[in-house]
């Protein structure tokens, strides 16, 4: 039963795993009326969310389930995909919050928008976080050792004695539970208040001087653009705190409590399993999210998949 969720869970992420994948493709394609430095951020944060699902549902669970002694079981190579998929979800975590700040600054700081909001400064800024977030997760590589050795070949990743017993360890991952995603958390929520609290009264202050000029039943084209982009914006962060809260939640009271290994039949095993998934969850809403919120991100979906079917009777027809 247990390997028939895991199969089951697998499928649906590979499934986003595509989904990923197109949103890339249609974003670079920069038809869907968004700026590019908005363009270039969309674009980081869905390449690191595939990262994200390649190597975690990808690589690790299709090598336990279905290839058990393949290469991706050696340790060193287990070992680099566990470090992987820390590394590409605290991207993924800190490109979100820099996508929110990225839109407080386009909305809220006038002045400082046209040196920030530009295409250059978002691919610095998408760069920078990357190169960092792989800094700031190189000692989760350390936390797994070998299971076995078969032929002088070390198999296998096992939690080492020293990741539940050392303090150094548990000051560590303390600081990494705090770090990623409750910062993540305060900031987007304290930026998304205040982005909010601006659009709301530049909104009624423009209401009133376009009340006085031309009456209030025409429409505001800039009007109708901030609140595309704040509903953009508030989906993405939203989605995240809450596919997160769960992982946040029960990560801080694995490490209180000091239970790290449940029996199947464990509620906790449970939680523990359904936090998970819906942490790389998180990584795989953002196209359904374009999909919604966005008009033309739809019509690019619709060309791109209607484009084979156009080849085909296209070449039929000749």
């Amino acid at each position: 039963m247990n390997t028939a969720r895991e199969g089951a869970t697998l499928g649906l992420l590979l499934r986003n795993d595509g989904a990923n994948l197109v949103a890339i493709v249609i974003l670079s394609r920069g038809k869907c009326g968004l700026s590019k430095c908005v363009t270039r951020y969309l674009v980081g944060m869905a390449a690191a969310d595939l990262l994200v699902v390649i190597s975690d549902p990808l690589m690790k669970w299709t090598a336990v389930i279905y290839f058990p002694r393949s290469f991706l079981r050696i340790t060193p190579v287990c070992r680099f995909d566990l470090w992987l998929i820390f590394a590409s979800t605290a991207t993924s975590v800190w490109l979100t919050v820099a996508f929110t700040v990225d839109r407080f600054v386009a909305i809220c700081c006038e002045k400082l928008k046209a040196k920030y909001c530009t295409e250059r400064t978002a691919a610095v800024v998408i760069g920078t976080v990357s190169v960092l977030a792989c800094l700031e997760t190189v000692p989760w590589g350390f936390m797994y050792e070998s299971g076995e050795i078969i032929d002088g070949v070390p198999w296998d990743c096992v939690m080492t004695l020293s990741f539940t017993n050392s303090p150094s360890w548990s000051a560590f991952e303390v600081f990494h539970r705090i770090f990623y995603p409750c910062v993540p958390f305060i900031l987007m929520l304290l930026f998304n208040i205040l982005t909010v609290r601006r659009i709301l009264a530049a909104s009624r202050a423009r209401r009133g001087l376009r009340g006085q000029k031309s009456g209030e039943n025409d429409k505001d084209r800039e009007m109708e653009n901030r609140r595309k982009s704040i509903v953009l914006l508030f989906s993405i962060t939203g989605s995240f705190i809450l596919l997160w809260g769960t992982q946040v939640v029960f990560s801080i009271y694995k490490r209180i409590s000091m239970s790290f290994v449940y029996s199947v039949t464990d509620p906790r095993y449970i939680t523990d399993h359904t936090s998970g998934m819906l942490q790389i969850l998180s990584s795989c809403t953002n196209m359904y999210i374009y999909s919604v919120t966005q008009s033309k991100f739809r019509e690019e979906l619709k060309n791109v998949l209607k484009y084979p079917l156009n080849r085909i009777l296209k070449l039929m027809k000749r």
